[in-house]
Order: C-alpha cells, then sequence, then structure tokens
C-alpha cells in the first residue's frame, strides 16, 4: 500500500518508530564507547576541559587528568593536550590549570600543549586540530567522562584528526545512567549530529 494512502496515525506510528529505532541506534553506540577504552599508540592525548574552581580541577577534570597522565605513563603517547578556556568567573582557563596538576604529578612541561581558548567541545577540538596540524601530528587518544567520549570522538574526527576514545573509569557505567539520566540522554542526541553540528 503506497504511503500517500496511509492513515494519518498509520503514518505518526512509523515516524515514531524510526525516530526510536534511531535513538536506540545513537544510545547504543555512546553506551559501547563508554565501555571500550581504544587507546593505543597515539602522538598524543587530548584531555577536554571541565570545570575548575580557584585553581583546582573538579572532581570530573581531576578524573580525566588522572586517566590522561596513566596513559602518559604508560608510553601510550608522548605529549599532552590540555585544553579549556576561562569561564564565566573565572581568571585562570581550565587548560592551565590542568598544566600545573598535571605537571605536580610528574609530566614535564615540554610534553604539554595548551589549548586555552575554546569554551566548548567543538571549540577545544577545532583549536586542538590548528595545534596539531603545525607540528605535523593528527592521530591522537580523545580522554573524557564516558558519556562523551562518542560526542569528542566525532568532533575530533570532523576535524581532520584520527581519534580514539578513552573514557574514564572512575565508577561503573550503569550506574553513572541512574544517577546522571538527562546527561546520558543528552550525549544520546548530541553525539550522533556533532557530524554537522557545534555543540
Amino acid at each position: 500500500m503506497p504511503f500517500r494512502s496511509w492513515s494519518p496515525r498509520r503514518r505518526i506510528s512509523l515516524v515514531v518508530g524510526v525516530v526510536v529505532g534511531l535513538w536506540l541506534a545513537s544510545a547504543a553506540s555512546v553506551l559501547y564507547a563508554a565501555m571500550h577504552d581504544e587507546a593505543r599508540s597515539a602522538q598524543a592525548i587530548v584531555v577536554l576541559g571541565a570545570a575548575q574552581y580557584r585553581g583546582r580541577p573538579s572532581p570530573v577534570l581531576r578524573a580525566r587528568l588522572d586517566h590522561a597522565v596513566s596513559l602518559f605513563r604508560r608510553g601510550v603517547a608522548p605529549r599532552l593536550v590540555l585544553t579549556g578556556g576561562v569561564a564565566e568567573g573565572d581568571t585562570a582557563s581550565e587548560a592551565a590549570v590542568s598544566r600545573l596538576y598535571a605537571l605536580a604529578a610528574g609530566v614535564p612541561d615540554s610534553a604539554i600543549l595548551l589549548e586555552n581558548e575554546g569554551r566548548t567541545t567543538s571549540q577545544s577540538l577545532a583549536g586542538v586540530a590548528r595545534l596539531l596540524r603545525a607540528r605535523r601530528l593528527d592521530t591522537v587518544i580523545v580522554v573524557s567522562d564516558p558519556f562523551h567520549v562518542m560526542r569528542a570522538e566525532t568532533v575530533a574526527r570532523r576535524e581532520g584528526l584520527t581519534a580514539y576514545g578513552s573514557p574514564t573509569r572512575t565508577d561503573g557505567v550503569w550506574g553513572r545512567v541512574l544517577r546522571q539520566p538527562g546527561y546520558f540522554f543528552g550525549e544520546t542526541v548530541k553525539a550522533p549530529l556533532a557530524r554537522v553540528v557545534q555543540w
């Protein structure tokens, strides 16, 4: 039966079914990325910025930095790229605060690059791509929260980088879904759109 002859209720049911199917596929992809560490030999480890409080990383940022430093110590990549601009009301950038934390953890300053202008994932990774292209580098490990990794990877690839995700491991992914349903749902919508939309 041609689609044009379908009843309005049947058409709506089809549209709803397609939307739900696409969302389920996106949710499965976000969960898969959250539970699989793709860390491998690369040219740089990129740490997505998060809040800092008076020069100290927030728990979220600290978890990202600890994970990145661990990868650096394992020899996964010889450089850390720290991102994050100055939030409203702050005097220091997230990247600058991250640098001090990494230095205290034993990462040499010569191994650190800063992208301290970006205020969003898209802005930060565009800046990272420019920094790395100027040094003829393009293969990166992207470190962020489990639900954010897929979108960050997608944006990095959109910027021309060869990117692999490495999510933090502060607690179980399923526990995070229950505690942060809004965050999880938001990423399931943003991640597939990140190929064409800047968030």
